[in-house]
């Protein structure tokens, strides 16, 4: 499958990646210098979440982690909306109601980020049986890593996908840690692919540092699925090269040597030299993609930054199509 993208798709890719790991850089910066009050880096696990991403049809559905916001930028989601939603003000679509880096992008068909371990896997199930009942050539992914394997919504959402062959793939990011539990102990199995047996689901383990060959198993599970071939799992083993988020501090459990074997690993220089051998970059290409992004981002910040905290009237919207009596009576009282 990866042979047949263009050479403008695989530079589309790269381009994709290569914003994800800049943002970071960027967005914990704001964050260490008091303008944004959290976030989740995705610095080393590009590839999983931007190569299964981009393998996706326009009407498939996406139920993400923690860790996918490159799959909201393969969407279509603006970078101003994403730095709006980390700080929480009025431009923010979550309206600041959200815990920031928590994105939600309705027209993405991507639904709102949770920080409850597993519980979108239910969702993504659910989602998936809306399509199979409709009859829609639609498929769903449900996105979790090495730590959700342990949750109870994993075996309720993995055992309904089975037994009813849902248009579903679920794309583990095996990324080594669930913040500071290693995957030994999450699970004695060998590998997280070979739980799917058990639920009568196909399971796969890929190399989740490489781009192509994520993009081109998901997009075989994903097709297979919107064909009525049912759910399938895939274990994507990559790395989490910083903190689980910018209140997490690694060097507390897990040693340096293991990061920095991970980081001659590093996704983007792997992918990067692969589009040198094949006479698509160099380094004119990368200084200048580089100094486009950062000005993008920000300039994308800037935007951001122009919001104001969000009305209280807020408080009372978006809940039901028409306020209640009760929540009237509640704003008045706030007013």
């Amino acid at each position: 499958m990866s042979e047949a993208l263009k050479s403008a798709q695989l530079l589309e890719l790269y381009r994709f990646m290569a914003l994800l790991r800049t943002l970071d850089v960027r967005m914990l910066n704001l964050q260490r210098q008091g303008r944004i009050g959290f976030y989740g880096p995705t610095t080393g696990q590009e590839a999983a979440t931007v190569g299964s991403a981009y393998a996706l049809g326009k009407d498939d559905w996406i139920l993400p982690a923690l860790r996918e916001a490159g799959a909201a930028l393969v969407r279509g989601f603006p970078p101003r909306d994403l730095v709006a939603q980390c700080i929480g003000n009025s431009l923010d679509v979550c309206r600041g109601r959200q815990m920031p880096c928590h994105y939600s992008f309705a027209e993405g068909h991507y639904v709102s980020m949770s920080s409850n371990i597993g519980t979108q896997l239910g969702h993504a199930a659910g989602v998936a049986m809306a399509m199979q009942y409709r009859k829609k050539k639609a498929a769903v992914i449900g996105y979790l890593g090495d730590g959700a394997t342990s949750s109870n919504d994993f075996h309720a959402a993995m055992n309904f996908a089975g037994v009813y062959k849902l248009p579903i793939v679920f794309l583990c990011q095996n990324n080594g840690w669930a913040i500071s539990v290693p995957s030994a102990k999450q699970t004695a199995s060998k590998t997280f692919a070979e739980k799917a047996v058990a639920y009568g689901i196909p399971g796969q383990r890929i190399d989740g540092n490489d781009v192509l060959e994520v993009y081109e198993a998901t997009k075989q599970a994903l097709d297979k699925a919107r064909k009525g071939g049912g759910p399938t799992f895939i274990e994507a083993v990559t790395y989490r090269r910083l903190g689980h988020s910018s209140s997490d501090d690694p060097s507390k459990y897990r040693p340096d040597a293991e990061v920095k074997e991970w980081e001659r690993k590093d996704p983007i220089d792997r992918f990067r030299r692969h589009l040198e051998s094949k006479k698509l970059w160099d380094a004119k290409k990368e200084k200048a993609l580089l100094e486009e992004l950062n000005a993008g981002i920000g300039r994308a910040i800037a935007d951001a930054e122009t919001g104001i905290s969000p009305s209280t009237d807020t408080l009372f919207e978006d809940v039901y199509a028409e306020v209640t009596p009760q929540l009237r009576e509640q704003r008045q009282e706030l007013s």
